[in-house]
């Protein structure tokens, strides 16, 4: 017996599925592909728990002839090329013959179809025909795809969640929206819209649609062309951005592609005026002759090969900069107010409470007021002194502590696990013994009363251990406003101050935020969010993430979220920035831990509330700094890897004033 047999066609559909059909996802896009190509003016996509239980696919397209529906379910059957020649000047988005196989062989597949003059109802399940019968003439298709992946369980076990796999489904419509602006499309989940056009061939407001009236308003339209190139499309200004690459939408010819190259070109015209690690929104429409580019190199015809690609790329690049060099990019001051930057400029370069280090800014004394503390325990102990302190107060481990405390104060700190434990007996005997007590806020806050503080997290060894790492220093200087200079016993040291003071946030951050906590600073104006329908359902599914971090968002119909409050620890006059940022990681990585999180989050905080370069520090506000360096944990880095200081040793500096020389002996030698 030969050892080697054809496959059956059924086996060859389901191997061929497995490069075309992945999720339900790529049913969708085969279906409304192959739709737009028989000149629909009007799409439906009806799916059922995240198309996992059905997808439901109707158009007033071409429809099909009767006698070539059974035809469209052969592998390699279309009516897009017919020769070797239409392979290289392809101008539908389908050609290879593999979809609707390719569907059938993997799920229940229900087609009803006319082209106006005969209408067919057709019925396949698992690659086999079961019914074939008239249909009503109404002009286009209409396919249902049910039972996905039952006779191919690995693949269905592989799935994401219901969520994600919906947010999928809305990224390809979307696309396929943004190419076809002329196609009226609806989307539609568990019977609820989620996206429709209007389809009058407007892309501004296609791009409405999809992400938001006033993102829509903060787009420009682009035009250029070459001999061979003709751009076109929107791209946003460099004040609207997103935190990855993925809201670029790159489309040639009326086809979504991924092009590592030109997407670089988009942000290459930017220039400058973008900001690390930030991308903007962009639909860039491509039109060139079809010879030019091969879209037979990858079986969803995402990835193409390109003809005279950097002549592409410049032109990009260059239309995109020539355009914003004529559009003003100063931020509206309204849509500033609006975010509550009421901040002035200075104040936002005291993170830690230097001024109270500081006689000559020293803040009026103020009544006591009842309020909650934000956490203030360092990784490390710490004791600070303020200037006005009492000379005979002395420091006791609490998380905040008065001038002078009963003998009765309790010497072990009260440890909460959960929020439900705040309201326990021994929280509010807590709260009765230190209702008028003034909260120490160690960072930007200056304290009504100013305490002596001691932060015990770490053995009393811990002290003596971070002095044999780190020198104790003496402050010398200040140099332009940035750089703090220094000497020890074993030389000189210059200090990044931003870097120094983003070290100690981070390490107090990483403990505050990482507490439980219910303490909420609510807002005078709430902050209402509008995202994409397919990132709204991404920050569903991660709303027990966000809330870990006291981010509470609820939903305020349609695309939108508000915001009522934000944990007191958030950086005042940032409120709107740090809470879409925090929102932009879950939307980047939805793997996302919270332990990640919680170090993004401080990371982040660390940099907002830190000294500035060229800000200028009095003495004691400087030695305040130097003073906090050395009782972190690590005080050697800033969170992002940058070194805090640079060391010259003694005898670097004498050799460099020549003090130190060769010998003449040793230089006759050489």
């Amino acid at each position: 017996m030969s050892k080697i047999h054809e496959l059956s066609s059924v086996l060859a559909d389901q191997i061929a599925a497995g490069e075309v059909i992945e999720r339900p996802a790529s049913v969708v896009k085969e279906l409304v592909e192959n739709a737009l190509d028989a000149h629909a003016t009007q799409i439906d996509v009806m799916v059922a728990e995240a198309g996992i239980q059905s997808i439901r696919v109707i158009d007033d397209g071409d429809g099909i002839a009767d006698d070539d529906v059974l035809i469209a379910f052969k592998r390699h059957a279309t009516s897009k090329i017919t020769s070797r020649a239409d392979l290289f000047r392809v101008q539908s988005l389908g050609f290879r013959g593999e979809a609707l196989p390719s569907i059938a062989s993997v799920a229940d597949v229900v087609l009803n179809t006319s082209n106006g003059t005969t209408g067919t109802s057709i019925h396949y399940r698992g690659g086999k025909l079961l019914k074939q019968a008239p249909a009503p003439l109404r002009k286009g298709t209409d396919i249902s795809v049910t039972d996905l992946f039952f006779n191919t369980p690995a693949r269905l076990k592989y799935l994401k969640s219901a969520q994600t796999e919906l947010a999928n489904i809305l990224d390809i419509v979307n696309r396929l929206a943004l190419s076809y602006p002329g196609v009226a499309f609806r989307l539609v989940h568990n019977h609820k819209e989620l996206l429709k056009t209007a389809g009058r061939g407007d892309l501004q407001q296609v791009i409405a649609g999809i992400y938001g009236v006033q993102n829509a308003r903060k787009m420009v339209a682009i035009t250029g062309e070459s001999a061979d190139y003709q751009v076109t499309g929107y791209v946003a200004l460099p004040e609207l951005t997103r935190a990855s690459r993925q809201y670029i939408s790159l489309l040639i010819n009326g086809r979504f592609i991924k092009n590592q190259q030109l997407t670089k070109a988009v942000i290459k015209g930017y220039g400058s005026k973008l900001m690390v690690g930030r991308y903007p929104i962009a639909v860039v429409a491509i039109h060139m002759d079809p010879l030019l580019v091969d879209v037979n190199v990858h079986p969803t015809k995402q990835e193409v090969r390109l003809s005279k690609e950097p002549e592409l790329a410049k032109l990009i690049s260059t239309t995109i900069t020539e355009r914003l060099a004529n559009v003003n990019l100063i931020p509206s001051a309204l849509t500033n107010l609006g975010s509550h930057r009421r901040e002035r400029l200075n104040t936002d370069q005291l993170a830690m409470d230097l001024n109270a280090a500081s006689a000559q800014h020293q803040p009026l004394p103020t009544n006591p007021t009842v309020t909650k503390a934000t956490p203030a325990s360092m990784a490390t102990p710490v004791t600070e002194v303020k200037p006005d302190a009492p000379a005979t107060s002395t420091a006791k481990p609490a998380t905040h502590l008065a001038d002078q405390q009963p003998s009765t104060a309790p010497t072990e700190p009260i440890m909460i696990a959960a929020r439900n434990e705040l309201k326990t007996p021994m929280i509010a005997e807590f709260d009765a013994k230190y209702q008028h007590e003034v909260s120490a806020l160690p960072f930007g806050k200056p304290a009504a009363k100013p305490t002596r503080v001691a932060i015990q997290a770490e053995p009393a060894a811990a002290p003596a251990e971070s002095a044999e790492r780190f020198p104790t220093l003496r402050y010398l200087g200040q140099m332009h406003g940035t750089y703090l200079l220094a000497e020890a016993d074993d030389g000189m040291y210059i200090l990044d101050q931003h870097a120094a003071q983003e070290r100690i946030n981070y390490e107090y951050y990483r403990q505050a935020i990482g507490e439980v906590s219910a303490d909420q600073q609510n807002l005078l104006v709430p902050i209402v969010l509008d995202y994409p329908t397919s990132d709204v359902l991404k920050i569903k599914e991660q709303l027990p993430l966000l809330a870990e971090l006291g981010l509470h968002l609820e939903p305020f119909g349609g695309n939108s979220f508000i915001v009522h409050a934000h944990p007191t620890w958030f950086k005042a006059g940032q409120e709107e920035d740090t809470i879409k940022e925090m929102i932009d990681w879950v939307l980047n990585d939805d793997k996302l831990t919270v332990a990640q999180f919680r170090e993004k989050t401080a990371i982040m905080m660390s940099c907002k509330r830190a000294i500035k370069a060229n800000h200028h520090l009095d003495d004691q506000q400087a030695r305040a700094l130097l003073k906090k360096l050395p009782t972190c944990e690590n005080p050697f880095n800033c969170p992002h890897g940058r070194p805090v200081t640079v060391h010259f040793t003694n005898s670097d500096m004498e050799k460099m004033f020549k003090r130190i020389q060769d010998s003449h002996t040793a230089q006759s030698h050489n």
